[in-house]
């Protein structure tokens, strides 16, 4: 295992011009966990972690969102820019990481700059663990066959931004090779590792592995966060006995983004169809203001349904089928 470890101790905000926070920002917000509230954070999820669901999802007490992954290179030879809609933030929105996929350094470090420019980054996020094949070459987990690239990739972002650096990976590609992953990327200058408990080649069949996590955990001196198969507080308390610093919630948070309400409060009351139907609204409200109705209508479709378990087939049916906010509108308000 070879690393150049670079300077990544935190920077006082006065040292990085229009950088209020500097690094620290996961020291800090992992600062706020305690047994009274053991910390949950937003998982980056292609597709759904956009703005109106971090938006959501923060209001509802996660410690920190992640957006969706954003190609490193698209952002430096793809003539993005700064109004990128799966890079841009919400109004009014801190305490997120950007995650970005590439298998450049050079490409990496400039997108890792352009991000924290461009999106108001509290933190940047290296994508080890992506599995899907058009990635293969590109990042993402195929980085896993390859460790000592990703080394120098991460390197390379601490090198070239103000913030912290994390990284996502999963257990390995075909095989468990994370507590070597995990140390090669702490002596890179990681401030935090994630680790989904499966491997690439399981996609996301069969049952996340938390013993192996916990054993990264007990590995690295960095922080470690738990990711995989929680769906339910219940869920997510267990898996934060395995010594895991915070657990990440994704596919748990759709359509429920109170999960992370009911980690962070003792007096949590699940809420109502009334409730829902109001949540599952404005999140509807938020996606059309986000996207524009048409866009914003069809990445509805596969979230309302979430919301509202329960509700007459007839109900579902429609939701999956709204065409304009007038017809959420009339279906949502009446639940309310």
């Amino acid at each position: 295992m070879t690393a150049v470890a670079p300077s990544c101790q935190p920077v006082p905000s006065s040292a990085v011009p229009g950088t209020p926070a500097g690094r620290g920002f996961y020291a800090r917000k992992l600062a706020e966990c305690s047994a009274y509230y053991p910390g949950a954070v937003l998982a980056p999820m292609a597709g759904y972690s956009d703005g109106p669901m971090r938006q959501l999802c923060a209001e509802a007490g996660a410690l920190w969102t992640v957006s969706e992954m954003i190609s490193a290179r698209g952002l430096v030879e793809g003539g993005e820019d700064a109004t990128l809609t799966i890079g841009r933030p919400y109004a009014g929105e801190v305490g997120r990481a950007v995650q970005l996929f590439g298998a450049d350094p050079d490409i990496l470090a400039q997108g890792a700059a352009r991000a924290a420019d461009w999106f108001d980054a509290a933190a940047i996020d290296l994508n080890m663990g992506c599995p899907v094949p058009k990635l293969h070459g590109k990042g993402g987990a195929c980085l896993l066959q390859t460790p000592e690239v990703a080394y120098q990739l991460l390197s390379a972002m601490c090198s070239a931004v103000p913030l912290d650096v994390s990284a996502k990976i999963r257990l390995g590609w075909d095989s468990n090779r994370a507590v070597e992953v995990a140390q090669g990327l702490e002596a890179a200058g990681a401030s935090v590792i994630t680790v989904h408990g499966r491997t690439s080649r399981q996609r996301y069949t069969g049952e996340a592995d938390w013993e192996a996590i916990a054993e990264v955990a007990r590995s690295v001196s960095i922080p470690v966060i738990g990711s995989g198969d929680i769906k339910t507080v219940a869920q997510a308390k267990e898996r934060l006995k395995t010594g895991v610093a915070a657990v990440m919630i994704g596919r748990g948070a759709v359509g429920q983004p109170w999960i992370f309400t009911e980690l962070s409060r003792s007096d949590f009351v699940p809420p109502s169809l009334v409730q829902r139907a109001a949540t599952a609204l404005r999140h509807t409200r938020l996606n059309v203001q986000w996207y524009g109705e048409g866009r914003g209508l069809k990445q509805m479709r596969k979230v309302l349904p979430q919301y509202l378990p329960g509700v007459p087939a007839d109900t579902k049916n429609a939701l999956v089928r709204l065409e304009t906010l007038a017809q959420a509108e009339a279906i949502l308000l009446p639940l309310m």
